[in-house]
This record gives C-alpha cells, structure tokens and sequence, in this order.
C-alpha cells in the first residue's frame, strides 16, 4: 500500500511540474534541470550511438561548453571532433603526440577551434584549427607520462597539467609559457622508495577557480591556492594548504593510490581509488595542511583563510565523527588502469565511474545507492564524461569506440544479480592485453579505406610523413592500450609547427 502511495506521489510531482511550467509558475530552466536530474531519465540511459573512427584505445572523451562537440584522443595519437548527435566526425588530425593522447581539451571561448592534449610522452601541446589545417606546437613536458590536465574555468588561455614526474606546471597560451608550481613530495619516510608522488589526476574547483587538487600514487588528494604562489618564485608553493584522505586509509597499504578527480559545482571533492572505493569529501573533512600531526577529525585550518563555505556542514547539526566520514561509493572494481571518475547531473546529483569488468556505475550522490550498472565494454571502461546542460553521458575504454548514452530506453533498468561477480578475464586482462592487441592490429594498418565516407580531407592521416619522417603511425601503438607507456619517444622535431587534417564545417 506504501508503495503504491510513493508512486503516486512521484507521478503527481511530475504532473504538477508539467502544470506549473504551462502556467508560468516554474521557469522553463528550472524544468529542465529537474527533469535533467530525474530518477526515471537514468533509469533509461541506453547506448545511443557508437562513434567509431579511432584505431586504437580511445583514452579521453570531453564535451565542449555548448554540448554539441565532443573530443577525443587515442593510442592512434590521433584527436577527433565529433558531432555526437549526428555520429559524424567533423575533424580528425594527429596530434603531434609520438605516444598515446591520454587527455584532450577544448578550451572555451574560442569558438571549438584552440585545444589542449597531453599523452604518455610527457608532452603538453597546443593545437589550432585554422582555415588552411590544423597547428600544432609543443608547450611543455613532463618526465614521464602526463595524465591529467585542468582548464582554468571560463578561462580561454589558462591551464594545469601533472605527470608521473611529480610536476604540477601552469601554463598561459598568450604567452605559451610554462611556469613549473612545484614538485609533489611524501609527507613522510613510509615512502622513502619513492622521491616524488606520481602524479594522476588534477581538478580545479568551479565554484573558486583559486584552489585545484592533485593526486596520485599516494593516500592523499592535495589542495591547493593558487594566490599563495609567487610569480617571482620566492616562495615555496610545495605545501598544500589542505589534504583529504578516508580515515581508514591514513599511513595504511603503501599500495594504495589516487586515479581519478572531480569537482561538483558545490566545491565537493570526488576522489577515486585504485583497488578500493570512490570517496566524496565537503571541505571541513580535510586533514589541515600537516596531516601527520593531524586527526582524522581536524578540520582544514586554512579554510576560513580560503573563504571556503561551512554552512553545509555545521558543526550544530553534526558531531566531529560524522563530519570525517566521507560518503562511499562500492560495486566496481578500479585495479588495471588510470580511471577517471565523474560527477552527472545538473546539481551533481549522481556519482558516476568506469569499471575493470567492462560496466558503468552510477550512484546516487547522497547516501551512495547504486542505481544503474551497464555494460559498455567488453574489456574496461576508463572515461565517462556528462553532458554540461542534459542527460547524457559518453564513454570510452579498451575498445576502439565511444558510446554514447541517452535515456531512450522504453523500460526502466533494474540492478543486475551479478554485480561483484567480475568476469575471469578481467582478472587477468593485464596479461592478456598484449595478445589481444595482436589480433586486432591485423586490422589497424591505418588504411584510408574505412575513412572514405567521411566528409573532411583525409589525408591526414599521411600528413605524418612529411612532417619529420621520424614519426610513424601504425597499428603497433594498439599494444600500449595498457598504458605501460614503453613507447621510445624522439623529442629532436617538438618545437617545430605541424599541420595536419583541416575544418571545414560547410561540408560537414
């Protein structure tokens, strides 16, 4: 009877939704965002296309700011713009990376025509699309391979990247210049082994573009504020001002580490650990900037310094263990690779993340229910990427394809029984890879036939060779799909401008 009575009240809610938009009592914005943030909408997210042109792993899928483009790189060293909607791919052209592309950015006001890409060898680079083709310039480089890079919100020239090196550089497109923050140390002995923190991931807080987080192959998401660095260098900008980290897992497994990042639009810190769970922290559940000295308890001690908001957190309505304990996300399983992990929803509503057994996650944010488990890989899903303004999402692992997801479906979704039963080959995939990868280069020669039907010059693909005779693409890159990032890297041709593909959308 319960039952019957709360779905009831949730059709009703619907319906009164729809009245008051009809007569003007709810905003047409605030309609779409409740809808957008719908229960039933995740419930019939269903693949909607498979974009299908990248030879290789397909490593990052991004939306730009209007949601009509999406952007991805891959082991092919190649970047695809695509129109989604239509699964037609507007523009692809090589990188000018020599290894895997393992992020790709458009960066905003800039009409979709000024990217960013960083990749397993270590290099930052620019690309413009130009009327004649397309422009590429090396910007900056790590010494090992550059995972992550964050745009500076509602910022056309500014950005961050980290790598493997432990380095976190700032970096300015009017200047196209580097300036190197500093390098990420451990805080303590337990991991003398290790000189520096590799780096994975690097997010910038919407909500206060000052601060940005790191992370990597430690316990500890780093926070840091930009407005205590000096541009003169003449202070040390290594100590963060804030550290997040589960209670539980402080000075604990030194096998532990951080593979994925994220910011809601409320300043919440989204933290994905490799062979554990998902952690969600607020900001007054941070370690203080000496967490060695600190409780699990502390709150952060520079916060106020920050203006950082604790409303949500008041000390009245919590006692100081409830404000420790981040919320939890569990089902999927985060061993083989560098997972990304993503916020979904108009308000953040959902928490959503890959999974070595091929399935996407997605949570509900508040008190971490599982919701939707979906099959989208046949081996690892890596990249789940939300659209800015509605329900869909895009995804990418293993396979050579993106999918792209929207509610469509006529039934809602229920769990499937087999949730923690992960596939015996996923087990063992690392040593598989390589096998796996043989077969399918078979088909990866980078012949033009499969191109024929696309409607821009593809003839860039063969561009690579007249850019500096060293650098070949071939089937071979489809054997890193693991992100070993053994490729030999041949720095002796960076600083030179290469043009490759062009743009142009009349005939698109």
């Amino acid at each position: 009877m319960m039952r019957n009575k709360r779905a009831r009240t949730s059709v009703d809610k619907a319906v009164v939704d729809v009245w008051q938009r009809e007569v003007g009592e709810l905003s047409t914005r605030k309609f779409a965002r409740r809808l957008a943030a719908s229960e039933d909408l995740v419930l019939r997210l269903d693949i909607y296309k498979k974009l299908e042109k990248h030879r290789g792993c397909v490593n990052t899928v991004s939306f730009n700011a209007d949601g009509n483009i999406l952007v991805s790189g891959s082991d092919d060293k190649r970047v695809i713009l695509w129109d989604w909607e239509t699964g037609h791919a507007k523009l692809a052209f090589q990188s000018g990376h020599v290894s895997n592309v393992f992020q790709a950015k458009i960066m905003p006001y800039t009409d979709d025509r000024s990217l960013v890409t960083c990749a397993a060898d270590g290099q930052v680079r620019h690309a413009q699309i130009l009327e004649r083709g397309v422009e590429t310039r090396l910007l900056a480089e790590h010494q090992g391979r550059a995972h992550k890079l964050a745009i500076e919100p509602g910022s056309p020239h500014i950005f961050y990247t980290c790598g493997e090196d432990g380095v976190v550089q700032h970096i300015d497109l009017r200047t196209a210049a580097a300036t190197k923050l500093f390098t990420c140390h451990p805080i303590d002995d337990s991991r003398a082994y290790m000189p520096v923190i590799n780096l994975n991931a690097i997010a910038i807080d919407p909500r206060n573009p000052n601060l940005f987080a790191v992370a990597g192959l430690d316990e500890y998401t780093r926070l840091y504020d930009i407005r205590k660095y000096k541009w003169d260098g003449s202070t040390d900008f290594g100590q963060p001002a804030d550290y997040f980290c589960p209670p539980h897992l402080i000075g604990g497994d030194d096998q532990v580490g951080i593979t994925g990042l994220a910011f809601s639009d409320q300043s919440e810190l989204l933290v994905s650990y490799n062979d554990e769970f998902i952690y969600l922290f607020t900001r007054d559940m941070g370690l203080g900037s000496s967490p060695i000295a600190s409780s699990p308890f502390s709150s952060c001690s520079e916060a106020s310094e920050m203006g950082l908001d604790h409303s949500a957190m008041s000390s009245s309505a919590m006692g100081a263990d409830e404000k420790a304990i981040p919320q939890v996300y569990k089902g999927h399983r985060n061993c083989e690779t560098v997972k990304g992990v993503s916020f979904f929803g108009p308000k953040s509503e959902y928490v959503v993340s890959g999974s070595d057994c091929g399935r996407i996650f997605i949570w509900k944010k508040k008190g971490g229910e599982l919701l939707r488990v979906m099959e989208a890989d046949k081996h690892v899903v890596n990249c789940i990427k939300s659209h800015p303004h509605t329900t869909v999402l895009a995804s990418s692992g293993i396979e050579k394809d993106i999918k792209i997801w929207t509610p469509k479906a006529i039934d809602k979704a229920t769990l499937p029984t087999n949730i923690e039963q992960v596939p015996k080959s996923a087990l063992f995939r690392l040593l598989s890879f390589a096998a796996f990868n043989e077969e399918d280069d078979t088909d990866d020669d980078y012949d033009d036939d499969d191109d024929d039907d696309d409607d821009y010059n593809n003839d860039d693909d063969d561009d690579d060779d007249d850019d500096d005779g060293d650098e070949e693409v071939d089937g071979g890159d489809d054997s890193d799909c693991n992100d070993d990032g053994d490729n030999d890297v041949d720095d002796s041709n960076d600083n030179t401008k290469k043009k490759f593909g062009s743009y142009d959308d009349a005939n698109n």
